[in-house]
């Protein structure tokens, strides 16, 4: 496969080995992606009560943090990203999906989901926030500002709930097959919502600045194309691959 001036990537002649050629596009955007996020994470670690990126992220505080009392929080549409960051929706990317990838014979699938969920929110995600320490949003009451709504761990820089949206966004995404362009197309859009709502949600609950949640994406991204480039053969012999149960009988009618 290889990425053509549109941004597709399209089948080109395999290797000697018989496996299909790892997109250099998706290594390379990730090694991209991954020295922006190391770079924001050295600048806030020098400071990391007043960052540069401090006034934008007062000021989107100031315009979306909600407050404990109010109900703009607690409804269906946040409460959804509250979730799909915390532990259903890691027993959905960890635990059922790649079950049902197993079961229908997409082991590799399977295995791909299981290393970007823990790559990213488990290795990435917790081991930046214990280097670079940010503290999260505090309670201002002369500016009627108020910390975290819910229950957080140590470390605002970076959302682990927003990396584990773009884990399952893009991780998703990769699993669908090319030649299926419409849906491939269709998931895309779905992703770019799920990604800009967990930074929304993040931010909307005062559980993250604003470039914590941000960067959580970007961390996020380029966690899934490193994994991506490294499956790639392994994927591209899943796509397409056949339910094993639903042609059962068609394989006892050949064999006899």
């Amino acid at each position: 496969m290889t990425e053509t001036a549109s941004g597709r990537l399209e089948a080109t002649e395999a290797p000697a080995s018989g496996r299909p050629r790892r997109p250099a596009a998706l290594l390379w955007w990730s090694v991209g992606l991954f020295a922006a996020f190391a770079a924001m994470g050295l600048i806030v670690a020098q400071n990391v009560d007043a960052p540069f990126t401090q006034g934008f992220d007062d000021w989107w505080r100031s315009i979306v943090g909600a407050a404990p009392d109010g109900g703009a929080h607690t409804w269906a549409l946040p409460m959804f990203f509250q979730h799909l960051g915390g532990m259903w929706g890691g027993l959905v990317t960890l635990i059922l999906l790649p079950a049902a990838f197993a079961i229908i014979g997409r082991w590799r699938s399977a295995l791909f989901l299981v290393t970007i969920g823990l790559a990213g929110p488990g290795l990435v995600s917790q081991l930046t926030k214990n280097l670079v320490n940010r503290p999260r949003p505090a309670v201002d009451e002369a500016l009627g500002l108020f910390g975290p709504l819910y229950s957080v761990d140590h470390g605002s820089f970076p959302s682990g709930h927003a990396m584990s949206a773009a884990i399952a966004a893009i991780g998703i995404g990769a699993l669908i097959p090319s030649a299926r362009r419409t849906a491939r197309t269709i998931w895309w859009f779905v992703a770019a919502g799920i990604m800009l709502g967990m930074v929304w949600q993040r931010t909307l609950v005062n559980a993250h600045w604003a470039s914590d949640a941000i960067f959580g994406i970007v961390g996020g991204v380029a966690t899934v194309l490193l994994v991506w480039w490294a499956f790639w053969p392994l994927l591209q012999e899943d796509y397409g691959r056949p339910v094993w149960f639903l042609h059962r009988g068609q394989r006892t009618e050949i064999a006899t």
